[in-house]
């Protein structure tokens, strides 16, 4: 009699356990849902989405070290490079990735023929056949396809084996790309002896620096790879950002996830090759209302059982409990001191 009293007891507390727990996975989607309303009135006043039509140039702002941030999906500087790439400007850290790193190119006055980039980890990115448009060369890499690593991006469909993938015939001519834009296999960890002659005007990478195994491994890629680079080169990165600076982190596995006090000490570490890492912009007092909105899954791109929200915000998400949203960085090669 006892033990079945104990277990209706267990069965009951699991049943509100278990309720509970659905509760939370609704209340998540009622916050989502709240957010993805107020990101669709803002595409349609035009501030951002398709909506908002992309000015006739470029825009000059001083482009530091940065994060990512709302005031810059709605600014006129990513939304030039939003209609140059055909993507609409959305609250999404990705579209402002690209963006971010087009925009230190074109500040640093890169996109110009006769340039000569080099991407890592490039995937399918259109960032190789969008600079083959402008007239810069591009030699675009990735992991090996026979790399153990790579299995995941190839399933992911984040990994390109060779050239072809990268041509978008929206972005540039199939004569240029054939002419400008050179595929091969690099690893990030050890970058090939021939790359790291200094025969590069840029280089960049999006989202892949976090995904080496340590924050160290990270903060090693970006030191090394300046050796790419010739005096007065520009490198620019965008990687995982926690914001929260003061407590914990993930420090090593498939996904890290860089602190402030990790891109201060990366700062230290290429002043003392002879760089320069442009200060870091993070704004915390200037948030506005998406950059305070931490989505949690299902994400965007993920599948759920409520349905798609395609529109939701997603500046900032969780990641294994730390808000976490985008950085970009840029780094000035100078001469290594003697």
């Amino acid at each position: 009699m006892v033990l079945a009293r104990l277990s209706r007891l267990f069965g009951r507390r699991h049943a509100r356990a278990e309720a509970a727990a659905r509760e939370a996975t609704l209340l998540r989607w009622d916050v989502k849902v709240l957010a993805t309303e107020l990101a669709r009135r803002r595409y349609a006043e035009g501030l951002a989405g398709s909506g908002a039509a992309p000015p006739t140039g470029p825009t000059l702002i001083g482009l530091t070290s940065r994060v990512c941030r709302q005031a810059d999906i709605e600014h006129a500087w990513l939304r030039h490079w939003c209609g140059r790439l055909a993507m609409a400007p959305l609250y999404h850290r990705k579209v402002w990735e690209d963006a971010f790193v087009l925009q230190a190119l074109w500040e640093e006055d890169m996109l110009v023929p006769g340039r000569r980039g080099l991407g890592f980890a490039v995937g399918r990115e259109a960032l190789p056949a969008f600079l083959a448009g402008e007239g810069v060369s591009v030699v675009a890499t990735d992991l090996d396809a026979g790399d153990a690593r790579a299995r995941e991006w190839m399933q992911g469909g984040q990994h390109a084996e060779g050239r072809d993938p990268l041509f978008q015939p929206h972005l540039v001519a199939p004569e240029a790309f054939a002419a400008l834009v050179s595929h091969r296999a690099a690893d990030m960890s050890a970058i090939p002896a021939d790359l790291l002659r200094g025969g590069f005007d840029f280089i960049w990478s999006v989202c892949a620096l976090e995904h080496l195994g340590t924050l160290e491994a990270g903060l090693d890629f970006v030191v090394a790879a300046m050796r790419c680079l010739r005096p007065g080169g520009v490198a620019v990165h965008t990687t995982e950002f926690n914001l929260d600076s003061a407590g914990g982190t993930i420090g090593r596995g498939p996904t890290v996830l860089f602190q402030r006090r990790h891109l201060e000490r990366l700062a230290a570490r290429l002043a003392a090759a002879g760089h320069a890492l442009l200060p870091i912009d993070d704004a915390a007092e200037a948030a506005e209302l998406f950059d305070r909105f931490v989505d949690l899954p299902p994400f965007p791109h993920e599948a759920s059982a409520l349905g798609p929200l395609h529109a939701a915000p997603h500046l900032r998400l969780a990641l294994e409990g730390y808000p976490v949203t985008s950085v970009g960085i840029v780094a000035r090669a100078g001469r290594a001191p003697p």
